[in-house]
């Protein structure tokens, strides 16, 4: 079983074992935009214990006919679940976000761990999610929807490059919170922005695997179950 999980990629991984996301956040494993490595190799460019790692996922295990496998459905069921959980959730969230960092920068600028920047990085990425999202929405997703695959490669192209930036974008998101690392005697104000941080990474990535591992994986396949189901 080991070496089953090692030569899998991230993504089939994550698609096929519910929880299996939750193990690769607490490992710092990108599945999303990292998707196509195996573990093995995920495991040895991040210096993992890949024996912790595997046993984390075979605990998972008796867990697979409990959740949806996103691989099985129809285009336009998995596009409408894209869009009502993960873009307008985003839509929702970074606004919040970036109120309460604002005031976060502005309450305790100077002192150690104050997370300044962050109010800005969140604004651009804010920006540059919500263009992206509308060219899902407007072009990519009808074409997938509609069976146009054969025109849809260029598109996921231009979407997977986007993806990549943004999986940037979090990096430094990271790094200017010292990975949500709170002070001692953190406000009620720092400790939700914090957690708002958190939640929206694991949104994210989550989304993006969804997209990068399974929509665009075989967009003629999946369109196909559209235009079927």
């Amino acid at each position: 079983m080991e070496a089953t999980y090692l030569d899998r990629s991230l993504g089939d991984i994550a698609s096929g074992v519910p929880g299996v996301t939750r193990v690769f956040h607490d490992f710092g494993i990108d599945y999303c935009c990292s998707g196509a490595m195996t573990l093995a190799e995920a495991a040895h460019a991040g210096m993992l214990d890949v024996t912790a790692v595997v046993a984390r996922l075979r605990a998972l295990e008796g867990n697979v006919a409990d959740a949806r496998d996103w691989r099985t459905v129809p285009a336009a069921e998995l596009i409408d679940h894209l869009v009502n959980r993960y873009h307008e959730r985003h839509r929702e969230q970074l606004p919040e976000l970036i109120r309460l960092s604002l005031r976060v920068e502005m309450v305790h600028a100077g002192k150690p761990g104050c997370p300044t920047g962050l109010a800005h990085a969140l604004e651009n990425l804010m920006h540059e999610l919500e263009t992206h999202m509308l060219k899902e929405e407007r072009v990519l997703f009808p074409m997938l929807s509609q069976g146009m695959h054969e025109q849809a490669g260029a598109p996921i192209t231009v979407m997977r490059m986007e993806h990549d930036h943004h999986g940037e974008s979090l990096d430094t998101i990271m790094q200017i919170t010292d990975d949500l690392t709170l002070p001692d005697g953190a406000c009620n104000t720092w400790r939700a922005l914090y957690t708002g941080v958190q939640e929206f990474k694991e949104d994210l990535m989550d989304h993006i695997h969804l997209e990068n591992n399974v929509l665009f994986v075989n967009p003629s396949q999946v369109a196909q179950g559209a235009l079927h189901g």
